[in-house]
C-alpha cells in the first residue's frame, strides 16, 4: 500500500511539471479568445428608426364593374343622361358589365417605425407600428370601338350619319400611405436578431374611375351637313378612402455599436377592397434602442 502511494505522488509530480511548461491557454482558465465573447446583446426596451424601400403593387380591378351603379346609368344604360343627348348610339354599347384585368406597378417609399422589444435569455417577442409613403397603386382601362360590330366600321344609324364611337372605361387606386401593426417574434444570435412578424393594414387611397365616349360623325351623303365630334365623360371616386387588411413579413436587425442598430425586412400586404391589391417591399432602415 505505501509503495502505491509513493508511485502516485511521484507521478502527480510529474504530470505537475509538465503542466507547468505547457503555455497559458485562456480556453483552460475558463474563458474564450478575443473576440468570440458570448455576451448577448440587450434588445429589450423601445426603439425608433427611420426606413426606405422598394418595392410593388399588383392590383386585380375585376370587382370594379361599371354595371347597375350610377357610372354605369349615366353613360351607358339605356335611360342614361348621355343616351338621352345623344339617343342614335345607344345600340352600340352591350347591355353588360365592363370587366377590368389587372396591373402591377413598381415604385420607392419611405417612412418610420417603432416598437417595444421584451426579452428573455435568446428569445425576443415585441409588437411594432411601420409607416411607410409612397405612391403604390395602378389602373386598367377598358377600349370599345362600336362594340357591337367586329370590323370596327362606321355605322349608318337612323339620323343619316357614319358613327364611329369609342368609349374608354378606367378603373385606378393611389395608396399614398400605408401602416401596419405588428406581432414579432425574434432570435438573439451574436449581434444579430432574425425575426418574423404578422398584424394587421391601414392604408389611405384614391380609387377612381372615369368613362369617356367619343363619337366621330361623318355624313354620309353631301346632303347632310358635317357635325362636331360628340363626346361625354364621368368621373366618379373615392378619396383619402381608408382600406385595410393585413400583413405578414421577415427581417433581421444587426446591432452596430451601443443602441444602434441596422435593420434589413421584406413585408407582404395585402388589402381586401373594391380594388384586391398585393404589396410587396424590401427595406433598409436604421434604429436606435433606448
Amino acid at each position: 500500500m505505501r509503495g502505491h502511494l509513493v508511485i502516485a505522488m511521484m507521478f502527480g509530480a510529474a504530470f505537475g511539471a509538465q503542466a507547468a511548461d505547457m503555455p497559458d491557454l485562456p480556453i483552460l482558465r475558463g474563458s474564450l479568445p478575443a473576440g468570440l465573447s458570448t455576451t448577448t446583446v440587450n434588445w429589450q426596451g423601445y426603439y425608433i428608426g427611420g426606413q426606405g424601400g422598394y418595392g410593388s403593387s399588383d392590383q386585380n380591378f375585376s370587382g370594379s364593374k361599371m354595371f347597375a351603379d350610377p357610372l354605369y346609368q349615366a353613360m351607358y344604360a339605356p335611360n342614361s343622361s348621355l343616351l338621352a343627348a345623344n339617343p342614335f348610339i345607344g345600340g352600340l354599347f352591350p347591355q353588360g358589365p365592363l370587366i377590368f384585368g389587372k396591373a402591377s406597378a413598381r415604385t420607392s417609399g419611405f417612412g418610420a417605425f417603432g416598437g417595444y422589444n421584451s426579452q428573455w435569455d435568446d428569445v425576443v417577442i415585441g409588437v411594432e407600428a411601420s409607416y411607410l409613403h409612397g405612391g403604390f397603386g395602378g389602373s386598367s382601362t377598358v377600349i370599345q370601338k362600336n362594340p357591337q360590330t367586329p370590323l370596327q366600321s362606321p355605322i349608318l344609324l337612323q339620323d343619316g350619319y357614319l358613327h364611329n364611337v369609342t368609349s374608354t372605361s378606367t378603373a385606378a387606386i393611389s395608396i399614398s400611405d400605408m401602416a401596419t401593426f405588428r406581432g414579432r417574434a425574434a432570435y438573439v444570435c451574436g449581434s444579430f436578431l432574425p425575426y418574423m412578424f404578422g398584424g394587421f393594414a391601414l392604408g389611405n387611397a384614391d380609387i377612381t374611375r372615369t368613362a369617356n365616349i367619343v363619337d366621330k360623325t361623318t355624313p354620309s351623303s353631301p346632303a347632310f351637313p358635317p357635325k362636331p365630334d360628340f363626346t361625354a365623360t364621368l368621373n366618379e371616386g373615392l378619396h383619402n378612402h381608408l382600406i385595410y387588411g393585413y400583413t405578414v413579413g421577415l427581417g433581421v436587425d444587426v446591432n452596430l455599436i451601443g443602441g444602434l442598430f441596422l435593420r434589413a425586412e421584406w413585408e407582404y400586404i395585402r388589402f381586401t377592397s373594391t380594388v384586391d391589391t398585393n404589396v410587396n417591399t424590401v427595406r433598409t432602415g436604421l434604429g436606435y434602442k433606448f
